[in-house]
């Protein structure tokens, strides 16, 4: 085996995390025959690797690890803007490896996701302070990492009628899977568009109560608001982490914050909250805009948070409906916007939330 085919076995072993097998058509070592188009380059191994032996190995194996990152621009806005995600195959990378990714590829937040069996996925969270239990934009971005992987290979080898083993394949442009977080289990879906995918899910339980005053004042002086901007009725919502959502009067005051953000960190630090979600009052058409400032996990301003879009579904319904679509990124630049549904179910209000996503591109880190 040549030098460029003993790199080819690490890539598709440690990509894809399965155990080796039989060699596929390709003379590769792996249980499918259907590999993903990214790849993570292991290069000059220290041995050679035997063909039947990748199973007991580690990236610690090899001399240098080039792992690649998607980078996937999620909740969309006519096309452009989004939240940049690095996306990637889980692999041994200790805690401090994975909180640096993010800041090496311009993103916010990194998830790491690694198939579990044919129909579900597990998904890690990071941002540069630690690790998450969930992340709204995050999983939107895995889902369309997924289903773009998915269609790859549906097009590479479908007409061999080989692509039914690729994880979560529903059809020629649905895709669903289960995603299964630190908390909680997560049915999504995606469905692709011809320039990007539509990406939703269900959060699960959402947990709504009035902040006690203390919360209120803590965090509404660190916001800095304008006097008669607070339209009042904040609400502390969770889903695994709390967060406190603010409502103001008008679109304007949401453009017009300027908090101080060492003071929430904070008011967020002493309440135990994940930050604060500040939303305009809704128009008659359930448009409205948002900011989400959560300097705790070393995001200072979130391009866009769907889980507190969620939450913020959750508390407009009630104990009936709503359909929101809230626009979120303007003020640092890169326009977003998530949409969610809340509907009433047999076990409590049920949310959707999601957004348009494409692949940005890939980076190579060393």
């Amino acid at each position: 085996m040549s030098g460029s085919e003993v790199t080819t076995v690490v890539v598709v072993a440690v990509e894809r995390q399965i155990r080796c097998g039989p060699a596929c058509e390709r003379g590769c070592v792996c249980l499918h025959r259907n590999h993903p188009p990214t790849v993570i380059e292991a290069l000059r191994p220290r041995h050679p690797l035997r063909r039947t032996a990748y199973g007991s190995r580690t990236v610690a194996d090899y001399d240098q690890v080039v792992v690649a990152v998607t980078v996937v621009n999620a909740c969309l806005r006519d096309g452009r803007g989004g939240s940049p995600t690095a996306v990637l195959d889980e692999m041994p990378l200790s805690d401090a490896e994975r909180r640096a990714v993010p800041a090496r590829v311009g993103a916010s937040h990194a998830v790491f996701v690694a198939a579990r069996d044919d129909r579900s996925v597990s998904l890690r969270f990071f941002t540069v302070e630690g690790e998450l239990p969930a992340c709204g934009h995050g999983t939107v971005a895995a889902l369309a990492f997924l289903a773009e992987r998915a269609s790859a290979v549906d097009h590479e080898v479908g007409r061999a009628g080989a692509a039914d083993h690729e994880v979560g394949r529903a059809g020629a442009s649905d895709y669903e899977v289960e995603l299964h977080t630190r908390q909680r289990v997560l049915p999504g879906r995606a469905v692709r568009a011809a320039a990007h995918v539509d990406a939703d899910f269900d959060p699960g339980p959402i947990v709504l109560r009035e902040p006690t005053g203390m919360e209120e004042n803590l965090v509404l002086s660190a916001l800095r608001t304008a006097p008669g901007d607070y339209a009042g009725g904040a609400r502390v919502a969770s889903l695994g982490r709390a967060r406190l959502l603010v409502p103001l009067a008008t679109r304007a005051a949401v453009a017009d914050l300027d908090p101080d953000l060492d003071r929430l960190r904070a008011a967020a630090d002493r309440l135990g909250l994940l930050g604060c979600y500040a939303y305009s009052v809704p128009a008659a058409d359930g448009r409205l805009a948002a900011r989400m400032f959560a300097p705790s996990i070393g995001v200072p301003e979130d391009i866009a948070n769907a889980n507190s879009t969620a939450c913020l579904a959750a508390c407009l319904a009630g104990a009936g409906s709503a359909d929101i679509a809230v626009d979120m990124g303007d003020s640092v630049g890169s326009p977003a916007t998530i949409v969610a549904t809340a509907r009433p179910g047999p076990s409590g209000t049920r949310v959707r939330v999601g957004g348009a996503a494409t692949v940005a591109g890939v980076r190579h880190l060393a």
